[in-house]
């Protein structure tokens, strides 16, 4: 992909996550390759065909882009299928809009029940699709006691009737989800110079700018500012070639010590991470967390959650850099065990805190999750960013830029 393709590109992350979801043989792979017109599933009459989800990226007229996902049978058995259902929950915690197929010859199961309440636990928006309609001539409104009438909808994979339908439904419920927030809106205006720093080092991706790079540089596009990029070695002679001092300066987290101490006191600084905590929608519960690793003791076990799986490099920030500076900040013997993708544990009791990444991988929907997943259990979480600028000592200066947090 081309610079400009990847500029213009809209990220899974940020895409409408539509996850259909129902026992085996239900007809999901069939309905999702109705809907899409593409073979995105294997389709078979053998129970338990789809064995892992799913994920397609595409534009789904009327919807735009979103992403579809298809999971295996919620009634998979043995020791594979219990995995499978497991991973089927996780799916879960991504999903915007989930679509619960019925097998109309069967009807609605123990299985399926669960699958709504966990709808209405994550509060996610759902229609109950009643499928292979065309082998079934009674009202299945009659039939149904579980739901409002008006989530559910008569469809048949195999003749096409209820797919147009089914689409205009989602797109109904598509309309809720806000897709025309920015990384930087209420932060930059019209005019502003932006500089970005990037740094380019081990861990950097060859040929391309990670997820908050790029979302930073469009948004400040979309805005009517000028973004300037530059490296954090460069940053002293891109400021002095400005002339004027920018209007803001955002840099990766890991140089914030060193940016901190070139960029002039009256100019805003932030980090890309505290921003994308702020688009995810956990930034002040994280503020409000970090405080707690004042308190840490010998012992304690803090987890590093990343969104993402990647090869970690010499140096890696999450594994190796922050339980560094922890260790030396604190004071304390502390231990640090990782996650990363969707491996997110669902009893965070042995930790003493969460520590995340900005989530640029992840859905608002599962960070605010993850987030709420640590509250229940009364373990603070955090990010990466807020983190780091707490122990360089400009955590009040990194958010002083964001328009909801006050100190």
């Amino acid at each position: 992909m081309s610079f400009q393709e990847n500029m213009n590109a809209v990220a899974s992350a940020n895409r409408l996550h539509i996850s259909f979801f129902g026992c085996r043989n239900a007809g999901k792979s069939s309905l999702v390759n109705r809907i899409t017109g593409q073979d995105l599933a294997v389709v078979s009459d053998i129970k338990g065909t789809t064995t892992d989800p799913v994920t397609k990226a595409m534009e789904l007229l009327p919807l735009g882009p979103v992403v579809i996902i298809d999971t295996p049978g919620f009634d998979d058995e043995g020791e594979l299928g219990e995995l499978r259902v497991k991973r089927t929950k996780q799916v879960i915690n991504n999903t915007d809009i989930a679509v619960l197929v019925v097998d109309s010859a069967v009807g609605v199961r123990g299985e399926d029940r669960q699958l709504l309440e966990m709808f209405r636990k994550h509060e996610i928006p759902y229609i109950l699709v009643w499928n292979k309609a065309d082998l079934r001539e009674d009202d299945i409104k009659d039939t149904l006691d579980i739901i409002d009438t008006d989530k559910i909808l008569s469809v048949s994979s195999k003749t096409g009737q209820g797919i147009e339908e089914l689409k205009e439904k989602l797109g109904s419920l598509a309309k809720d989800k806000d897709d025309s927030r920015t990384l930087l809106d209420g932060i930059v205006n019209p005019g502003d110079t932006v500089v970005l720093v990037v740094p380019i080092d081990k861990a950097a991706p060859k040929g391309r700018l990670i997820m908050p790079q790029q979302m930073a540089i469009r948004s400040a596009l979309d805005i009517g500012a000028t973004a300037v990029v530059t490296r954090d070695t460069e940053l002293k002679d891109t400021l002095a070639r400005l002339g004027d001092d920018p209007s803001i300066v955002i840099t990766d987290s890991q140089a914030f010590a060193y940016v901190s101490s070139v960029v002039p006191d009256d100019v805003p600084l932030t980090s890309f991470s505290i921003l994308m905590a702020r688009y995810k929608g956990t930034l002040i519960n994280s503020v409000e967390a970090v405080q707690k690793l004042d308190h840490l003791k010998d012992g304690d076990t803090i987890l590093m959650a990343e969104g993402c799986t990647h090869h970690r490099q010499c140096g890696d920030i999450g594994t190796v850099k922050i339980p560094q500076w922890l260790r030396k900040y604190s004071g304390k013997d502390i231990k640090i065990e990782t996650s990363s993708g969707r491996d997110f544990p669902e009893d965070l009791s042995p930790y003493t805190a969460v520590i995340h990444c900005g989530g640029c991988m992840n859905t608002e929907r599962d960070m605010r999750y993850r987030m709420r997943s640590a509250m229940d259990q009364e373990v603070p979480f955090t990010n990466y960013g807020i983190v780091i600028a707490k122990m360089t000592g400009i955590l009040e200066r990194s958010i002083k830029v964001i328009p909801e947090l006050k100190m």
